[in-house]
């Protein structure tokens, strides 16, 4: 192996001669270095090889701080050695549960670039946001606790454009981190590595120019044979799963292990993990071979002795695929006790078994997308008045669609656990075209709406579709402000951990003249909120008399007052998602409509994606306390709230909203 040349090796110089010839030479000396260091071969020194000899983990990024210890994940030294140069593999695939070591993997492999073989790498996150968390949380103590790193890579308060948060350079090199939402950091360099870390959390497209994992990989192809790709990822929903579809074109490789007690080879499967019920403390593997109890502390032994085996042919031979669940997770990590109680919490909830599934078995989850029947929807239906807020309604959401000859618009009242109330329904006629239409809807943005309590209420913000008439409804948007509208454009996909992204800004018309970055729009992964939607609808909930009887509702229950009428039921499950054969064989979900007419869905989404923006998919147990104090309510636990001190939604938007008399309307 080469050693790397040292920039603080002392160079000799001439025995003679002025400042100029002096620093002429070393120029020379410069331009020699870096010629030789071109030419050397790349290092026979495998990732996981540097990672046991050169990596040091911080307490800030590691729960196990100090040396990194291949042996302590055994099953990612072959992962990390395919990402060595002397390894013919050009894209590795990796479909774990959630920690088991595979970022940190990807961490050891920029490390040992940076030091051992240096080239353009790029590495990519869901967001810009995460990928600068990322580098602060990781990049820079994995670069501060390696002495080989630190002195290679300039700190990121240096003056050199080179090195900022974002970017890191180093001899023969530069690691350019972003996230998967911006086309420009992904079209920015040519890159010999590739690291796409949780490719199932990405967009659909970046800044619309298309699928991220492809853009990203079209940096490396100028490297041909001498690119990596590094694909990671907990996977999602069956159908959509990009590293699932990732997975199953590779050879799909199992970590096979050895039972303690007949040595047969087998990989781990969740069945085979069995407890008595109700007692997930005497969780034990049975062996498939003699069907022996495993205990947990044999499970260090089994995966020293592990090894990975393909279980079918790769479509492409420089392409390989792992797949890993949590039941390998290292002892003192994630217990087979621990994840016996979790799937036992998770029953009777799909959003809960959805993320078992995802995060502890590494698998995806089937979206069955089957429309509610109308009819039973219709016999579960409430009483109470249009234009009221039930009891536990704590804020207001509105979505409007707008349509050739009228504008729609359903108000829903949210409470915590996201249980929801239809409140309102309204037909503003005469459309876009029309300025009393949207006057109306601007009136609309100061209207009250009475709570049980007696308090009044008003819309926490209204999201708006730019699907049609898109200039007429940024304008309007623009002109009654962005505090308490948002726009919104709709997408196909899912996108769990953020299926509203933005917002972004957009140029908009505004009385025949055009305004650059003139409108925010918020983009919305559509098929996320309408399997949710229906979700909720077929959950099981107490009968009318165990909720008179103070019985709560399950989170998510969606009610319905007795005013729905049939045509909006029927909008309101007027679509199904289904399985359709795509390109190169591969399934993907789609919504398909049932019926025409599907507004009361659409416009559903629209109040949903409303309630995300405001954030109360991330709000504390103390801000919905906060609520049901304003409002004077009882709380969930039957206790009675304290009075209320402030009205239940900011209104201090409604004094201006009354007084718009916008020249757009005249």
């Amino acid at each position: 192996m080469y050693a790397p040349t040292s920039t603080n090796s002392p160079r000799s110089g001439p025995t003679s001669g002025d400042d100029d010839a002096l620093t002429d030479f070393d120029g020379a000396g410069e331009i020699l270095r870096a010629w030789g260091n071109g030419l050397r071969p790349d290092p026979d020194l495998t990732v996981s090889e540097w990672a046991d000899r050169h990596r040091m983990l911080s307490g800030r990024a590691s729960a196990e701080p100090g040396r990194y210890r291949t042996v302590r994940t055994p099953y990612m030294r072959e992962i990390m050695d395919r990402l060595s140069p002397g390894d013919p593999t050009q894209r590795i695939v990796f479909m774990k549960a959630a920690q088991v070591g595979a970022t940190e993997a990807g961490n050891n492999w920029i490390g040992f670039a940076i030091h051992q073989a240096p080239g353009p790498m790029l590495a990519v996150q869901p967001t810009v946001e995460l990928a600068k968390r990322n580098s602060r949380q990781r990049i820079d103590p994995l670069i501060d606790e390696s002495p080989e790193l630190r002195e290679r890579v300039k700190p990121a308060r240096s003056r050199d454009a080179g090195n900022t948060m974002l970017s890191k350079e180093f001899a023969g090199g530069i690691l350019i981190m972003t996230g998967a939402n911006s086309a420009v950091g992904l079209r920015s360099t040519p890159a010999r590595y590739i690291f796409l870390d949780e490719v199932d959390a990405y967009p659909a497209s970046a800044d619309e120019e298309g699928d991220p994992v492809t853009l990203a990989e079209a940096r490396s192809l100028t490297f041909a044979h001498r690119r990596k790709v590094f694909l990671v990822s907990t996977p999602t929903i069956r159908g959509l799963s990009r590293i699932e579809r990732e997975f199953e074109a590779s050879d799909q490789r199992r970590f096979f292990v050895p039972c303690p007690h007949c040595g047969a080879m087998q990989w781990l499967k969740f069945d085979r993990l069995r407890w008595e019920k109700g007692r997930p403390e005497t969780a034990e593997y049975h062996c498939e071979g003699c069907e022996r109890t495993i205990a947990e502390h044999h499970k260090t032994q089994m995966l020293e002795r592990g090894e990975w085996r393909a279980t079918t042919t790769a479509a492409d031979p420089t392409t390989v695929g792992y797949h890993l669940s949590a039941l390998y997770s290292p002892v003192g990590w994630l217990s087979w006790q621990r994840i016996a109680r979790a799937h036992e919490a998770a029953r009777g909830s799909d959003e809960a078994m959805r993320a078992f599934r995802n995060t502890i078995l590494g698998e995806t989850w089937m979206e069955t997308g089957e429309a509610p029947d109308w009819q039973r929807l219709a016999d579960r239906r409430e009483a109470w008045a249009p234009g009221t807020v039930p009891q536990r309604g704590l804020f207001l959401t509105a979505g409007a669609d707008v349509q050739k000859d009228r504008i729609e618009v359903d108000v829903w009242a949210w409470g915590q656990g996201l249980e929801s109330w239809l409140v309102d329904h309204l037909v503003l006629e005469g459309g876009p075209g029309d300025p009393a239409c949207w006057q109306q809807l601007t009136e609309l943005l100061g209207r009250t709406w009475t709570h049980a309590s007696g308090q009044r209420m008003t819309l926490a913000r209204l999201a708006i579709d730019t699907g049609y008439e898109t200039s007429a409804v940024y304008a309007w948007s623009r002109q009654v402000g962005f505090a308490q509208v948002a726009p919104v454009k709709g997408v196909e996909g899912f996108t769990r951990t953020s299926p509203v992204t933005g917002p972004t800004f957009v140029d908009a018309t505004v009385a025949g003249k055009r305004l650059r970055r003139g409108a925010r729009l918020w983009t919305v992964a559509t098929s996320t909120f309408k399997a949710e939607t229906y979700r909720f609808l077929r959950q099981d909930r107490p009968t009318r008399e165990e909720q008179a009887a103070g019985a709560l509702c399950p989170p998510g229950t969606i009610h319905l007052p007795d005013w729905a009428d049939g045509e909006w039921l029927k909008q309101l499950t007027a679509e199904q998602l289904v399985t359709v054969k795509g390109k190169r064989g591969f399934t993907r979900l789609e919504w398909q409509k049932l019926r025409e007419r599907n507004e009361a869905l659409d416009i559903r989404v629209y109040a949903r994606a409303a309630a995300w923006i405001l954030g109360a998919d991330r709000w504390p147990e103390a801000r919905w306390a906060d609520l049901e104090a304003q409002l004077g309510v009882a709380k969930q636990d039957g206790s009675e709230a304290g009075p209320a001190t402030a009205p239940a939604v900011p209104t201090r938007t409604m004094q201006r909203r009354r007084a718009v008399r916008s020249s757009y309307m005249r």
